[in-house]
């Protein structure tokens, strides 16, 4: 083996062994996919020396997916999804809210936090299912197709998510 295809090989495996070490040190929101946005109000409860809330949330970035491919059924002209659907994964966005209370129910409970985190969300968009007017070919009649109905049909989209939130009361939430 040359000197020039050893370092070839070399930088190759250097490279792949960095790109899979980073890879495993992503951290998980980057794994989710959600960008963090604050609400600074610190400038207005600075110049107001009032408490105010603390408010920050998380966006989530959709990310496409492979659609499946036609699929082709005996007894068909067509494919089974002549549109497939296009799989999008995405979430919910998140939102972290911590706001001041008078003290009416006590020196306990001066605050209430809210947190609803991002959570998944799996979306399939619309198909489309046609089959054409012609069956396949026909040995009894020489080989050609007999008539048919055409058919068409529309594949419902889908959406799945499970949202949750927390409420809580505590001191100095």
């Amino acid at each position: 083996m040359k000197s020039t295809t050893r370092g070839t090989l070399a930088a190759v495996l250097t490279c792949v062994a960095a790109a899979a070490g980073a890879a495993a040190c992503a951290s998980p929101a980057a794994a989710i996919g959600t960008v963090p946005v604050p609400v600074p109000l610190d400038g207005v409860e600075k110049s107001l020396n009032v408490e105010l809330p603390t408010i920050g949330g998380e966006i989530p970035l959709p990310t496409p997916g492979a659609p499946e491919g036609p699929r082709f059924v005996e007894g068909r002209l067509l494919p089974e999804r002549v549109l497939p659907q296009l799989p999008v994964a995405a979430g919910l966005p998140g939102l972290g809210v911590r706001a001041p209370l008078p003290e009416v129910l006590g020196d306990r409970f001066n605050h209430v936090g809210l947190d609803a985190p991002a959570s998944d969300l799996r979306t399939l968009g619309p198909g489309l299912i046609l089959d054409a007017p012609l069956t396949a070919p026909d040995p009894d009649h020489f080989g050609l197709p007999d008539l048919k109905l055409p058919e068409a049909g529309v594949i419902t989209p889908v959406l799945q998510a499970v949202p949750g939130a927390d409420l809580g009361l505590g001191q100095g939430l």
